[in-house]
């Protein structure tokens, strides 16, 4: 799975940066972002919550 953030509906809460840093960081606007590579099989449960959690919806799965 890989993940991905929406910019334009990212508000910068950061509540995905909190749930799992290894895959969510700031980028150079103050919005999340994901990494680009596929997302390591023990961090998935914390990738989902993080997309469950987004209070805007900004950030979904690609398979």
């Amino acid at each position: 799975m890989k993940a991905y953030v929406d910019q334009d509906l990212c508000i910068s809460c950061g509540l995905c940066i909190s749930i799992c840093e290894e895959v969510f960081s700031w980028n150079d606007d103050d919005k999340a972002q994901a990494i680009d590579e596929e997302v390591p099989e023990e961090l998935e449960d914390s990738v989902k919550e993080a997309i469950e959690s987004c209070p805007t919806e900004a950030i979904s799965e690609i398979e």
